[in-house]
């Protein structure tokens, strides 16, 4: 790509101009490297307050973990209801396409939401993530959206850390919080899952 071709997609996306420089921002190198750029200095209220409250939200999602708009509308105090799938629009003009990571995103039923790439892109993103989207797309065809453990009973989102350890004889499948509720598990605490 040329230097006039990422200058006229910069500006498209953001609506500023990109400054070139010979050294990256402090901390851009290492947030790159690791996926955790949840502390690095944005500017998203330039996009106004809903909008950057979600790509905050999003900003949220520790590397390697996955979660629905439900869980991003929460997270960035917005109503739940059919609104809910109008953030895939906020995703899709995403300024910060890398630091801010909606390849993390899924739709309520598990599968990527991708709106601010090309589902290359973000499969490419996940894999690096060390995601199994076989895996979590063969999840989220069986119906279950949520995974218990029976021994600790606590339900989480599939990709949560908490529930990538729980061996294959412990894992209990869940439809939604309110069957994990109904059978006696509670919500981690790390992922906070929510209704869908």
């Amino acid at each position: 790509m040329t230097a006039g071709r990422f200058e006229e997609l910069h500006r498209r996306r953001t609506g500023r101009s990109a400054i070139e420089t010979t050294r990256p921002f402090p901390g851009l190198a290492t947030a790159l490297r690791t996926g955790r750029t949840r502390h690095l200095p944005l500017d998203p209220a330039a996009r106004g307050d809903r909008e950057a409250r979600v790509l905050d939200a999003v900003r949220g999602i520790s590397p390697g973990q996955l979660r629905p708009l439900s869980w991003v509308a929460r997270e960035a105090g917005l109503p739940d209801g059919p609104g809910v799938e109008r953030l895939a629009g906020v995703l899709a003009a995403n300024p910060f396409t890398v630091l801010v990571p909606c390849h993390r995103v899924t739709y309520e039923d598990g599968a990527p939401c991708d709106a601010a790439y090309r589902p290359a892109d973000g499969d490419a993103l996940r894999r690096a993530e060390g995601l199994d989207m076989t895996e979590v797309r063969a999840f989220a065809r069986s119906g279950a959206v949520l995974l218990g453990s029976d021994t600790t009973r606590i339900f989480c989102y599939p990709t949560c850390a908490h529930a990538r350890r729980i061996t294959a004889p412990h894992r209990v499948p869940f439809t939604g919080p309110r069957d994990a509720d109904l059978a006696g598990y509670r919500a981690c605490k790390s992922c906070r899952p929510v209704s869908v």
